[in-house]
């Protein structure tokens, strides 16, 4: 497999719609090719084929129980990961509604300790930094400043913008873009569905990630600001009671004084004029899989009723066509109108599919006189059987009524054939169209129309002809070099990849088209100036800081040595790994592609190792610092490929995110868990995977979930299966060099509850003295064998036996719990971050200003500072020296 230019890939975040509450480079070039490999076009599929074939391990991971999906090659790595990010929460049955709701009315009334966090990646993040273009940084593709997913955009006339994250909140600029202001803070669920402005100009907010297959966090309803210039969302504002709780919404359509709304549950509806009062159920295609129906325990109940859109006939609001599917495919996908007073399927509209077996995603856009009624939609059909792309076409009702006559405008192969930068066989426009959709009728002329696929495309002429104003990334166009000096200025900033949400909006009397995509939020001219390729030349960031809905997986600290101070740095969700040294302004991405767990040496930020996925690891002692010339001199790369051998198996071999650390007491004795335990004791000094040593092999089926070692001693979690068909979870222990290896007595019903281990921590003063934390919802909620009860434990005999000291906590999955130096505990879960001093029983909420989503992961720096890696809202540090008692504030 050739050295990868790491393809940008998303891996969402917790899934399913009944599941919480809430919700060898050097050797290529030495070898006399200097050809810019890692860009090559060919690795965007060689990825997803090497991950098609470790299918046969397991199921693909969005594909409903019982069902092969079949389908695009990097889709597919995507959804294993998605599927992998729910497993920690859901396992081992499915997850009652209510459960994350709950745990958050308990939240509000515990005590806070004294202090608080501070925002440590509240700047910029240059992921085009032209100090990192080593052999696997994405630099210079073109994007510019990014932060994370933002998954709904909604702007008005007089230069408001309101843009949502996908596990970060509403963040609103007065100014058309940039000096970003959180408003959505003090709600229980920070996942962005859609944001919509209604005629009377109040502020609706969706939330439940609006992700087609129920790939995203689920949210806690529909909430309204009305005066959004100004307000801020609050609790009350929620509209209806608890019927949307536990949902994804995917959309919100305004008709007279209602207001229609497509989620994971089937589609409702509710007056916007009295905004009490519960929503209506208006058609489920399967009610008995719903909360409360016959079916709502079977695996399969998330994928059963999902509705992606609804399309308003302007002329007629009687006249309602909903957009209903999964996308993988299911027997009740289709189109559905009302006929005689009940929702049954439509037929015969034109080219607009019908079919179960062709309708999966779809999205609807309206121009604003009514004239022109647009839709993309995804096929399951076309995703199973065609290798480059899933999308079956664009489409227009030209006298804007949803039943048709519709034509259809584009395919994947006129949208690649107009300026795409997608070409390569295996990943063509719209391979990812289940994921990444948006529509935009230029609100002055019907015939112009921005869609979003993984790329952003323009029609002015109705869909006659298109351009790609918004490419993947530059690479494959001849005005790219990856020698700054080299660079011929023609290439113009393009966005990030993988669209999600679209608004057009004024300010000071010029009108915008902003996009969101898994990089941030992006603005140009509603008609902007493109070149001779048809690429846009106007492309503007917004990115610049004050919004930081980053989705960190990792963080890794180390002193600067050049400039005081420490070095920051973390994997992220497809916006590679960010680097943050003692005196930047400015963030850089030194790694590409989705970052992983990371290492850093304490003494040293510029020894960093970072995962891309399934234990790929690489590894710098120089920061990534290079202006690409390793492209003529292989001699010149200073990142260095060393994955142990489990990252040729795929995901039989390693997690999605896989658990890499080093022993507390040798920073140079590395552990590694895939479906073997691997070792390596060169530290940052290690330049190849044939330098790892099998310590342990968990066993067939088996991969590692979490490691952790102190003195040689090493433990390691594992699952397998992961999902909630045959769940099961272990703890091996043993040492480093490969003796005394034994599995843990661990009873499905017992004190460690049969739920996904996430995170150790091992005292440094005795190795036999270990924590564990444990994700996913106690049995209360669970709906599994063992789920028991718990989130903390701890063994004083080296795993023979635990206690559950969990005490007052909230019942919210925990991801990782740290050892401090004065002998407390700190926990990261999914709501927040939790403190038990030494000696204590009970747990306070860590410090004041950490917003509510998920941390990751807990590091200790060497500044005394404890960071946070949040899910969401990018990372924080919490300096453990205040901690001296606690408040109620």
């Amino acid at each position: 497999m050739m050295p990868p230019r790491h393809r940008r890939r998303f891996m969402t975040c917790a899934v399913v719609a009944t599941a919480f509450g809430l919700a060898g480079a050097q050797a290529s070039a030495a070898s006399g090719d200097t050809r810019p490999r890692p860009w090559n076009a060919r690795h965007q599929a060689d990825i997803g084929r090497q991950h098609v074939r470790s299918l046969g391990a397991g199921k693909s991971a969005l594909v409903a129980p019982g069902r092969d999906d079949g389908g695009s090659d990097e889709a597919e790595n995507s959804a294993e990961g998605t599927a992998q990010y729910t497993e920690a929460r859901t396992a081992p049955g499915v997850v009652a509604p209510g459960a994350y709701g709950a745990a958050w009315s308990q939240l509000q009334s515990m005590r806070h300790t004294g202090g608080g966090w501070d925002h440590v990646t509240k700047k910029p993040y240059n992921s085009d930094d032209p100090r990192y273009r080593d052999i696997n940084s994405n630099s210079s593709g073109g994007s510019g400043n990014v932060t994370g997913r933002i998954t709904g955009i909604a702007a008005d006339d007089q230069g408001y913008v309101y843009a949502g994250g996908a596990n970060g909140g509403v963040f609103r600029s007065r100014t058309g873009g940039g000096h970003w202001e959180p408003i959505a803070d003090k709600l229980p669920s920070l996942s962005t569905g859609t944001l919509a402005l209604d005629g009377s100009r109040r502020l609706w907010y969706a939330t439940g990630e609006s992700n087609t297959g129920a790939t995203s966090y689920v949210g806690t309803g529909v909430y309204v600001l009305a005066a959004p210039r100004h307000g801020r969302f609050q609790p009350g504002g929620r509209v209806g009671g608890a019927e949307l709780e536990s949902t994804v919404v995917h959309a919100l359509r305004f008709a007279g004084t209602t207001v229609w709304a497509a989620t994971s549950r089937g589609v409702w509806t509710h007056s916007t004029t009295t905004l009490s009062g519960p929503w209506k159920l208006e058609f489920a295609p399967n009610p008995d899989y719903l909360p409360g129906g016959s079916k709502q325990a079977d695996p399969s109940a998330p994928y059963k009723n999902i509705a992606n859109d609804i399309a308003v006939d302007p002329k007629d609001p009687d006249r309602v066509l909903l957009a209903v599917g999964w996308r993988g495919g299911d027997t009740y996908n289709g189109m559905y109108s009302k006929q005689g007073g009940s929702w049954k399927r439509v037929t015969g509209i034109g080219d607009l599919p019908s079919t179960s077996e062709d309708v999966g995603n779809v999205t609807f856009a309206a121009a604003a006189d009514g004239s022109r009624l647009y839709a993309v939609a995804q096929s399951p059909a076309q995703m199973a059987s065609n290798p480059d792309s899933g999308l079956k076409g664009v489409y227009v009702s030209k006298g804007g009524s949803p039943l048709g006559p519709w034509t259809q405008i584009a395919d994947y192969t006129k949208l690649r054939n107009s300026g795409s930068a997608l070409q390569s066989a295996g990943y063509m426009p719209g391979i990812q169209s289940w994921y990444n959709q948006f529509l935009q009728v230029d609100p002055g002329n019907a015939d112009h129309v921005y869609l979003g696929l993984e790329e952003v495309f323009e029609t002015k002429n109705g869909g006659a002809s298109w351009i790609t104003p918004g490419p993947y990334w530059n690479f494959p166009f001849p005005c790219w070099s990856v020698d700054p000096a080299k660079q011929t200025g023609d290439c113009s900033p393009t966005t990030h990849s993988d669209q999600h949400a679209v608004a057009v909006g004024t300010y000071k009397g010029k009108p915008w088209v902003y996009v969101g995509n898994d990089g941030g939020i992006y603005r140009r001219p509603l008609s902007g100036a493109v070149d001779s390729g048809g690429h846009a030349k106007d492309w503007q960031s917004l990115n610049d800081g004050t919004i930081d809905v980053l989705q960190f997986y990792s963080v890794g600290v180390g002193k600067d040595r050049n400039h005081g101070g420490v070095s920051v740095t973390g994997g992220l969700q497809d916006n590679g790994q960010s680097i943050l040294r003692g005196h930047d302004k400015v963030m850089g991405s030194n790694f590409g592609g989705d970052g992983g767990d990371t290492l850093a040496a304490p003494g040293n930020g510029c020894d960093i190792a970072a995962e891309y996925v399934y234990l790929d690891m690489w590894v710098t002692q120089d920061c990534g610092e290079n202006n690409g010339a390793w492209a003529t001199d292989p001699a010149k790369a200073t990142e260095y490929e060393v994955a142990p051998p489990d990252k040729d198996l795929g995901g039989a071999g390693a997690r999605f995110i896989a658990p890499i650390t080093s022993d507390a007491k040798d920073i140079n004795t590395w552990v590694a868990g895939g479906r073997h335990v691997w070792v390596q004791n060169k530290g940052f000094a290690i330049r190849s995977g044939a330098e790892w040593k099998n310590a342990y092999d968990l066993g067939a089926g088996h991969v590692a979930t979490a490691v952790a070692a102190s003195g040689g001693t090493v433990y390691a979690g594992w699952c397998g299966p992961c999902d909630s068909q045959g769940f099961s979870r272990g703890i091996a222990v043993g040492k480093a060099d490969g003796t005394g290896w034994h599995q843990l007595g661990l009873p499905v019903e017992g004190a460690l509850p049969n739920r996904y281990i996430s995170g150790f921590e091992v005292d440094p003063a005795d190795a036999q003295h270990v924590y564990v934390a444990v994700n996913g919802f106690s049995r209360k909620w669970t709906e599994g064998p063992g789920a028991g009860s718990g989130h903390v434990f701890e063994s004083r005999d080296g795993g023979g036996n635990w206690t559950d000291i969990s005490a007052n906590l909230p019942d919210v999955p925990a991801d990782t719990v740290k050892l401090l130096p004065n002998g407390a505990l700190a926990l990261g879960t999914d709501l927040a971050t939790f403190y038990c001093p030494p000696g204590a029983s009970e747990w306070q909420v860590l410090g004041t200003g950490l917003p509510t989503t998920a941390v990751l992961q807990l590091k200790l720096g060497p500044d005394n500072r404890l960071y946070a890696a949040t899910h969401g809202r990018g990372i924080w540090s919490f300096g453990i020296r205040r901690l001296k008692g606690s408040t109620n504030d």
